[in-house]
């Protein structure tokens, strides 16, 4: 990595490199084989932090197609999409996802792919694989797997490290054991288990946004226009509040049932709050497996 721009020292081309939106690194490696190297290189992400540069997305898995993830970027309103998962388990999902050391980690979970002949899931409802993605290099690599195979677990990270809890294993039975990985190590440590099993996992989802005000709480946007769209996405990043992907259910007066790519967002920090459309995915649609942000 020498010789970026004719004139600067490689210390000053790496921040005005760092300074380059993400979504044109890939324009920026044509340039040369050095431009390359530097942009493949974790010095011009660390500068990228110094100059405070770096840029938050969304990351989503939806049903369709397989294994498949897209990040969204909210300041240029546009998708990425990331190479295929290359897990050799079909439809992944009810698996655990977090960012951690600058990389989107996919941890355990198993197939929701259903036999077209015979109604049945295919195999594997839980494993132990954890799979990372390296925005750096742009690829996936298979991490240290986790102690206890699981899906439909809890999981989150504390102090740079991942924690996971609970969940079921591949004969569906409900466990306690929980455990933590060191991203740095790639390593996994048993940690104390709950306190008890849960039989049934659940996600919660608020259909009114309220606002304090003093000592009251004001109802400041409400969202029936989304009574008849399931299994979508809610996340937050910055004062907007997305709504993602999902299905459209049937009514009354249509019995279609529609996978969606659409993208909702609410932006808290106005003085009437109102939803808006933003770009939909570009390869995604239907119900959202996985969603997390990363920061770049």
């Amino acid at each position: 990595m020498s010789g970026l721009i004719e004139g600067l020292p490689d210390a000053v081309a790496l921040r005005c490199l760092a300074r380059v939106p993400f979504h044109l690194h890939p324009q920026l490696e044509l340039v040369s084989h050095s431009w390359r190297e530097a942009i493949r290189s974790t010095e011009l992400f660390r500068a990228r932090q110094e100059v405070n540069a770096t840029e938050e997305f969304i990351c989503v898995c939806a049903y369709d197609p397989d294994n498949l993830w897209q990040l969204y970027d909210p300041l240029h309103d546009l998708w990425i999409t990331l190479p295929v998962l290359p897990s050799n388990i079909r439809h992944l999902a009810h698996f655990g996802v977090v960012s951690a050391a600058g990389k989107l980690f996919v941890l355990g979970g198993g197939s929701d792919a259903v036999d077209p002949l015979t109604g049945d899931q295919d195999g594997c409802f839980a494993t132990n694989e954890v799979w990372s993605y390296d925005p750096v290099m742009r690829w996936w690599a298979h991490c240290a797997p986790m102690i206890v195979p699981r899906s439909m677990f809890g999981c989150c990270v504390l102090d740079g490290k991942i924690i996971v809890a609970g969940g079921f294993t591949d004969c569906r039975k409900s466990i306690s054991k929980a455990e933590i990985y060191d991203p740095d190590k790639d390593t996994w440590l048993p940690i104390p288990d709950l306190h008890q099993t849960h039989n049934s996992a659940c996600t919660g989802l608020y259909s009114r946004i309220y606002k304090q005000e003093k000592d009251s709480n004001k109802v400041i946007v409400s969202a029936f226009e989304f009574l008849r769209r399931i299994g979508f996405a809610m996340i937050g990043s910055g004062d907007n509040i997305y709504v993602i992907g999902g299905v459209i259910g049937p009514d009354r007066l249509n019995w279609d049932i529609k996978a969606t790519s659409d993208v909702d967002v609410l932006a808290l920090g106005n003085e009437r709050s109102v939803w808006r459309q933003v770009a939909p995915m570009t390869r995604c649609r239907g119900t959202v497996l996985g969603c997390t942000q990363l920061r770049i």
